[in-house]
């Protein structure tokens, strides 16, 4: 029998009317699954750090990030909408057996009121409406439980505001000073040029575009009228922000992997929905729909997806290995948000315009809030993040992998490790990983300083012991980024520097020359050399299922015996797609002219940046 194909792998996602498509073709699927009382959806497979009848909750109240805006720009599917209707009276009884129950402090089902918040301020009449006066009331009563519970400080404080948006709208009482509180808290989590942080001191990752931005355009939406000045700052902001994330797309429409919850995939994309939304003029309607359906005809062509048609928890194939703590099989539908654009009139200009390519972007784009530089490939359109690195860290799961490599690729994705022996487990890609020889490695997890010098150069001082020191400067381009590291260390030390993953298949020829090695395969060609302080390089096959993108790669890593005292390490990494043939592993120094003196290393790099990096 021969692989069962889903659907929606066919759909060519042009229109409304196939966007309509994709979301029945998604929701299809999960029709079986729903409970008896229809208040949770049920699906099997894995486990999340919170109880089974919160993750099936959970479930059931993603899947209205997609429905509400299927209803409210003309979409019709009553038998669902009567099983949605269903599931949110009983799961609002405190009478049955199906109840969602009271909840706590920083609960997950404060994260899972805001969809139905949504639901009321946007389509009031079909759910709410069909309620009788008795159900209308339990459900304003377990909705107001987020009013009297605090949630985390991040971008959780926009799930009381939606909900209480919510209520307006339908002219119910509304918590006026926690919902102004959470909203004056969120300003004090903005950066620069359109950036947040998810809290005070936390990361600048996708939780910007899929979550504060998302949240922040539909408040800008949904309280023009009731708060204008706000409203104009949060779409103002937005359209600050697009200038600087349309560089995390490649042309082809997949973004770059990069951070915590890329469980939810094509979510990566909602931002786009969400600023035509919005009617933001940042970008033309044209720019705004090919941004958006590119990314998702992409995400829809990955095999992202089980026999039965549900999807699965990782990112371009299923993963448990890369997922977060709370990871329940249900919770990858958040990247239902993707489908706000459903919210628009079929005679809107976002469904009427033409796509339009991406823009004409420059090579090189520094964005100092995330702490990247973002470069393209002029040949490929290969896209790469090039990364400084934190200050701070969390207790997120892979963290150092996901927040703290020296490169993220829109095509090579990034790796985590599968376990902690040796660096085939470890699966160092974009890192520098070093072992005191017990062949246990330490890497990068956060920085003592951090900078983006002049040319884009990004800087960081890291200590992975207490008595070894590491500063690290990059310097970005593509298809060649250098890296330089002083290491400054009081014990002996294996050292292990990892170029891009290549994905394996039948092809896969190693290249090797001086102090250097890479591997060439039917997706592209990724290498390491060693310019200065390396002695050994080796083509790590890394374990099978520890990159996002890819289930079996190969990573190029240079490496050194370090004793005790100061080294230098310079490298030179390559990674493009496509077929490089004329890719020699030769003329490191003539190509990139390293000059290693007595007082300084000269360098002249990939995009011509003169870099002087003192001894």
């Amino acid at each position: 029998m021969g692989i069962i194909e889903h659907p929606i792998v066919s759909n060519p996602l042009k229109t409304k009317a196939d966007l309509a498509l994709a979301f029945q073709q998604l929701v299809k699927p999960l029709i079986p699954r729903y409970s008896e009382g229809r208040a949770r959806l049920q699906l099997n497979g894995s486990g999340a750090g919170y109880s089974t009848d919160v993750a099936e909750m959970e479930g059931f109240s993603r899947i209205l990030w997609g429905l509400v805006p299927f209803l409210a720009g003309g979409g019709e599917d009553e038998s669902f909408l009567q099983l949605i209707v269903q599931g949110i009276d009983n799961g609002t009884n405190p009478e049955h057996p199906e109840y969602w129950g009271k909840v706590g402090d920083y609960d997950q089902r404060l994260v899972e009121m805001a969809s139905m918040g949504f639901s009321l301020a946007l389509v009031p009449e079909q759910i709410w409406g069909r309620l009788s006066e008795a159900s209308q009331q339990r459900f304003y009563e377990w909705l107001s439980q987020i009013n009297r519970h605090p949630a985390y400080d991040c971008n959780w404080l926009f799930f009381q505001v939606l909900v209480n948006i919510g209520f307006r709208k339908l002219g119910l009482p509304v918590d006026e000073a926690r919902t102004e509180a959470n909203l004056q808290r969120i300003e004090q989590f903005y950066l620069e040029e359109g950036w947040y942080a998810d809290g005070v001191g936390g990361h600048s990752d996708y939780y910007v575009p899929f979550a504060i931005q998302y949240y922040a355009l539909l408040y800008a939406k949904l309280m023009k009228s009731e708060d204008p000045e706000r409203a104009e700052r949060f779409r103002q902001r937005a359209g600050l922000f697009a200038e600087q994330f349309i560089h995390w797309f490649a042309a082809e429409g997949q973004a770059i992997p990069y951070g915590r919850s890329m469980a939810y995939r094509y979510s990566q994309g909602a931002f786009w929905g969400a600023l035509a939304y919005a009617e933001d003029e940042t970008y033309s309607y044209g720019v705004l729909k090919g941004l958006f359906l590119r990314h998702l005809r992409w995400w829809f062509q990955q095999p992202i997806f089980a026999s039965d048609g549900i999807m699965t928890v990782g990112y371009a194939y299923p993963n448990l290995i890369m997922a977060e703590n709370y990871n329940a099989p249900g919770s990858v539908y958040w990247a239902m948000k993707a489908f706000l654009p459903l919210a628009l009139p079929d005679d809107h200009p976002f469904w009427l315009a033409e796509e339009e390519a991406l823009p004409a972007l420059p090579a090189v784009s520094v964005q100092r809030a995330p702490h990247m530089v973002v470069a393209h490939s002029a040949a490929t359109g290969h896209t790469a993040a090039f990364n400084t690195g934190h200050l701070g860290s969390n207790e997120h799961t892979h963290t150092s992998a996901k927040y703290e490599k020296f490169a993220y690729s829109a095509s090579f994705g990034f790796s985590v490790p599968r376990a902690e022996w040796g660096l085939s487990q470890g699966a160092f890609d974009s890192m520098l990983a070093l072992s005191e020889g017990d062949n246990i490695y330490r890497v990068r997890r956060k920085n003592e300083d951090t900078a983006i010098l002049d040319g884009g150069v990004l800087r960081s001082v890291w200590q992975p012991w207490r008595d070894v020191k590491v500063t690290t400067w990059i310097v970005p381009g593509l298809p060649w980024h250098l890296r330089v590291h002083r290491v400054e260390t009081a014990r002996e030390l294996d050292a292990a520097e990892g170029g891009f993953a290549l994905p394996i298949d039948a092809t896969l020829t190693e290249l090797r020359g001086e102090a250097a090695v890479g591997g060439r395969s039917g997706f592209g060609v990724c290498a390491v050399a060693g310019l200065a302080g390396y002695d050994d390089a080796s083509l790590i096959h890394a374990q099978a299922n520890t990159n996002l993108m890819h289930p079996r790669t190969a990573i190029p890593t240079l490496k050194a015996k370090l004793t005790a005292g100061e080294h230098w390490l310079v490298s030179a990494v390559y990674g493009e797609t496509g077929s490089p043939e004329a890719f020699e592993l030769t003329g490191w120094n003539e190509r990139f002219q390293v000059a290693i003196e007595p007082g300084a290393i000269r360098i002249v790099g990939p995009f011509g940046q003169h870099v002087t990096i003192e001894r």
